[in-house]
């Protein structure tokens, strides 16, 4: 995928390290780093600037979409997919009437919004729980019914790293659950693995992770068959039809569907960012990025596996993800001998979560390995 001598020049912070932490900041090439610092010569123009800045969405908008799989007026963006995942509670309008699934492998982010809404509009809130570390749909199909109105799901856990198999998930809801829309957290999936849940009815990301975007945006994907119902009701302008038209004080016409969640101006800077890192990714393929990285996370399993340490979800061959995860009693020692090496894994006290993205190689695999043996006392 990237030669020896393009991974130096597109990411010269590599040097020196091992980087396995991308599914909590990615390493941006330098593209990206040139998209911010133009970005910056434009607003030096002021008011001209923008005369370069809201092409540049467009262009943005135009890639992401690629990426996503649908049409760019089925794509928006606001500041995070916290920010996200508030409005999709704003344009839901939920009651105690409705019930909304969230698993126990998903971010805070995709969980909250329902459970911090007033009482006399929250809805009940049923966890399907993971098992041995995999989504089981078995039991997805116990907490379905008629009242289900949002399945919440990440496709690839931050957690561990489990993908959940879209396709079958879908059907099951659709059979089970008719009147329930299915929104999608990608973060730990866009820009790494090649996307199959195109059909979601929104799908959400942040911009700072495998896409090798920089912080300040959010990324909302609704098709048009979601779009009446997906509409939020938030206040702004951006996201108006006719914010400075002479009836703007009598009515608020909004944008439909996911045009409707950016409902203020545009953060700009992480848009240049994420089109640049978007279009170089595009240019490697993400097909590409997965046939390199998929055999780096195996190899990672099965290295474990010959440390008698047991990941914290199965190795999915035919459903791969970025992120290896573990439990381990001396985490903390096992981190600084990592970092002594000049390894990067995200430790939290008791977990260790690996990351492989398109610029790890086999050396840094051999090297987080050869280091955990010596560690563990192997």
């Amino acid at each position: 995928m990237l030669t020896d001598t393009s991974r130096a020049a597109d990411f010269p912070s590599l040097h020196g390290i091992h980087y396995l932490n991308t599914a909590a900041e990615s390493i941006p090439p330098v593209c990206v780093n040139e998209a911010v610092a133009e970005y910056m010569q434009h607003k030096s123009l002021g008011m001209r600037g923008r005369d370069f800045h809201f092409p540049r969405v467009e262009e943005c908008r135009e890639i992401t979409a690629k990426h996503l799989g649908l049409a760019t007026d089925e794509v928006s963006f606001c500041s995070c997919s916290s920010e996200a995942y508030n409005l999709l509670a704003n344009a839901l309008q939920l009651t105690p009437k409705d019930e909304v699934v969230v698993t126990d492998l998903d971010f805070p982010a995709g969980a909250t919004p329902w459970l911090t809404a007033p009482e006399a509009a929250r809805p009940l809130t049923r966890l399907w729980k993971n098992r041995d570390g995999a989504m089981n749909l078995v039991e997805l199909a116990q907490l379905l019914n008629e009242r289900t109105a949002l399945v919440q799901i990440s496709l690839v856990s931050f957690y561990n790293g489990h993908r959940i198999a879209f396709a079958r998930l879908r059907d099951m809801v659709h059979l089970l659950a008719p009147q329930a829309l299915i929104a999608v957290d990608v973060t730990q999936a866009l820009g790494r693995v090649v996307l199959d849940c195109q059909d979601a009815d929104i799908v959400i990301s942040s911009t700072h992770k495998w896409t090798l975007g920089i912080h300040g945006g959010g990324i909302i994907g609704i098709p048009k068959k979601s779009a009446a119902r997906l509409t939020t009701k938030a206040g702004g302008w951006y996201h108006l039809a006719n914010a400075f038209d002479t009836d703007r004080f009598e009515s608020a016409r909004i944008k439909p569907g996911a045009l409707s969640f950016s409902v203020g101006m545009p953060s700009f800077a992480a848009l240049y960012a994420l089109n640049a890192a978007l279009r170089y990714l595009d240019q490697i393929g993400v097909t590409s990025i997965a046939a390199h990285a998929d055999p780096l996370v195996a190899r990672v399993h099965a290295g474990l596996r010959d440390l008698h340490i047991t990941p914290l979800a199965p190795a999915q061959p035919e459903c791969s993800s970025g992120i290896v995860a573990f439990k381990h009693e001396n985490t903390t020692a096992i981190n600084e001998a990592l970092l002594a090496q000049n390894i990067h894994v995200m430790h939290q006290v008791g977990r260790i979560r690996i990351a492989v993205h398109g610029y790890n190689t086999a050396e840094d695999i051999e090297k987080l390995l050869a280091t955990l043996r010596s560690a563990l006392g192997g």
